[in-house]
């Protein structure tokens, strides 16, 4: 793993995410699971409802390699929206930041990540990458001449860029396509209407449902987040910190700027409970815990980063 000069100059710098002492982390962890027994199980995508409420696994890694974990490592999830980060980088460095910010805004919202209210009162242009209507406008421009192409390019690049393994869940995606997201559909149709997503619409959504249905373990979760701590294999810079920037600010949703204030750490979210946070030069956390807040947010997985942060003093506000 390439990282900064500073960092090659002396390997053995001690992040904050190396302070802690195994028992410790397992403490909070601990306090986590049992916080997300508050939250709630989603119900409009049937396999999702099926998870197990107490399923749990984090995985805390810096760049040196040091690793915490807790739970059970072994269990996958797909990725949901916590890829929207991903769909971002790739298209970026694909296609460039002029390109990419032609078709989706850099601006928070205070509404839900499904609303189309939002987006009728910004005339059809999603607001940013990291709410549904903006993902669906970035999948319709992924490389590939269906769904299935799309993502699959997708998958190999993140795989080979972040050194994971990354699978598509066909049952995942059987549920989500059992009961149409009527939602997303009339998303997709607003942005074909305003000119901001390319052709055909159904390829679109197909491409998008496919790409959230990305799943692996919290161990590729934090592999993931790492790759947006340091460049490497030729990654540019300047992405990166669009990527994270855009996690701190939408990550969250609503929830974004009350997060921000009260952890300050870029996270993103997905209604599968897949959690991850980067620490800018230090490290990365990912955690799966399944119950979710009114937002769609994982409950256990934000009580635990606000834990650590606070105790590591993790905030990049400073």
């Amino acid at each position: 793993m390439n990282v900064d000069k500073k960092y090659e100059d002396n390997y053995e710098y001690e992040t904050r995410l190396s302070t802690l002492s195994q028992s410790q982390f397992n403490s909070r962890a601990r306090e986590a699971k049992e916080r997300a027994k508050i939250g709630r199980l989603p119900d409009y995508i049937p396999r999702l409802c099926q998870a197990n409420p107490d399923w749990f696994a984090v995985q805390m890694q810096n760049i040196n390699d040091r690793i915490y974990q807790f739970g059970d490592l072994t269990l996958s999830f797909p990725l949901m929206s916590s890829v929207k980060p991903f769909i971002l980088l790739y298209l970026l460095e694909e296609f460039g930041a002029e390109m990419v910010f032609s078709r989706v805004g850099m601006d928070p919202s205070d509404r839900p990540f499904n609303s189309l209210e939002q987006l009728q009162v910004d005339g059809g242009f999603p607001r940013n990458p990291m709410i549904n209507s903006g993902a669906i406008a970035l999948c319709s421009i992924l490389p590939g001449s269906d769904g299935v192409s799309r993502c699959e390019t997708l998958r190999l690049w993140l795989n080979q860029q972040a050194d994971c393994h990354l699978f598509f869940d066909q049952l995942m995606l059987a549920s989500v396509q059992s009961l149409p997201n009527e939602r997303n559909i009339d998303l997709a149709t607003e942005l074909a209407a305003s000119g901001y997503l390319t052709p055909p619409k159904v390829t679109a959504l197909d491409t998008y449902n496919r790409v959230c249905c990305l799943a692996g373990t919290v161990i590729d979760l934090v592999r993931l987040g790492l790759l947006l701590v340091s460049p490497r294999n030729g990654i540019l810079p300047q992405h990166l910190k669009i990527v994270k920037a855009l996690m701190s600010t939408c990550g969250l949703y609503e929830l974004s700027g009350r997060f921000a204030v009260q952890v300050g750490i870029p996270t993103k979210s997905g209604v599968s409970g897949a959690l991850l946070s980067v620490v800018p030069k230090e490290g990365a956390i990912a955690c799966y815990s399944p119950p979710l807040d009114k937002a769609g947010n994982s409950v256990g997985g934000l009580f635990l980063l606000e834990k650590l942060a606070g105790v590591l003093n993790l905030s990049v506000f400073k």
